[in-house]
């Protein structure tokens, strides 16, 4: 984690040159005013995420100010957007900040979810959060490596959403797996002999409550588990729906007829969604009776 240095000496020339006492830093933090004393004699230094407060008190930029080399980690991002680790709670409803901690701890990854939540908070994309949280692993971020496979096949993808999604030694067995994955289902739809044929590579393919479950294990969307071909036919699925309707050969759509993975609620939604705008339009040479 590089740290955003602290220069007490340069913090209290430019706070007298901005005519601010000590006192107003300190109520503005919400500190003593004999803790904003002691980071000035450099015998403490402020807590990270209070280094935005005193850049904006002074009227400069973070990095202007407090300027760091080197590129943030997930504490650093949490950080510089002024919010401690007790505050992602109200970030993402949850009700300790467990799965922050073990990410900026290199432990756990966050699920795509709370991903999406905290970059919007820490005012960063989605694609910089991860980055910032591989450095938190101790990996060198998707930007940074240099040529870096993505997995492929089935069994690459579940090696790879283990060994990113757990530190070493603390990844579930095969066995535990299969048990998160039937109760997802409800039913016994794998064995741990299962797991252990699509981690290696024997079995290389899984119908789609499968992949699902272990999707929902790992905070995965299920996407990830699926080949390109798979999510390219839903895509062709929909669009061919969707031109049939504007033939008039078909009326709502219904998830039947197709692929093993059927088309996605969400995709599904949407091209029914656009099918009712079609129903809505007037035919050529017609006038709209709602106008």
């Amino acid at each position: 984690m590089p740290d955003r240095p602290f220069d007490g000496r340069a913090f209290r020339a430019r706070r007298r040159a901005a005519d601010l006492t000590q006192r107003q830093i300190a109520e503005a933090v919400g500190v003593q005013e004999a803790a904003v004393a002691r980071w000035e004699s450099e015998t403490t230094k402020p807590l990270p995420e209070t280094l935005p407060i005193l850049a904006r008190l002074l009227g400069m930029s973070l990095d202007t100010l407090f300027p760091r080399e080197g590129k943030p980690d997930l504490a650093d991002l949490r950080a510089d957007a002024g919010y401690s680790q007790k505050d992602t709670i109200a970030i993402t409803k949850a009700s300790t900040t467990s799965s922050v901690r073990k990410a900026e701890s290199g432990v756990r990854r966050l699920s795509d979810e709370l991903v999406a939540l905290l970059a919007a908070a820490y005012g960063v994309s989605e694609r910089a959060l991860r980055a910032a949280q591989e450095r938190s692993f101790g990996n060198a971020a998707p930007d940074e490596a240099e040529g870096t496979a993505m997995p492929s096949s089935l069994a690459e993808k579940i090696r790879f959403a283990l060994d990113s999604t757990y530190s070493v030694g603390s990844a579930p067995s095969d066995a535990q797996i299969a048990a998160a994955v039937n109760d997802y289902a409800g039913a016994a739809v794998v064995s741990q002999a299962d797991i252990r044929d699509l981690r290696t590579g024997v079995v290389t393919e899984a119908v789609p409550i499968v992949l699902e479950g272990m999707a929902d294990m790992l905070g995965f969307k299920p996407a990830y588990f699926q080949s390109e071909d798979a999510v390219t036919r839903q895509v062709v699925e929909g669009l061919t729906l969707l031109a049939s309707k504007r033939r008039g050969d078909v009326g709502q759509i219904a998830a039947r007829g197709m692929g093993a993975e059927g088309l996605p609620a969400d995709l599904l939604a949407i091209v029914n969604e656009v099918v009712a705008e079609y129903a809505r339009r007037p035919g050529p040479g017609t006038s709209n009776p709602q106008r």
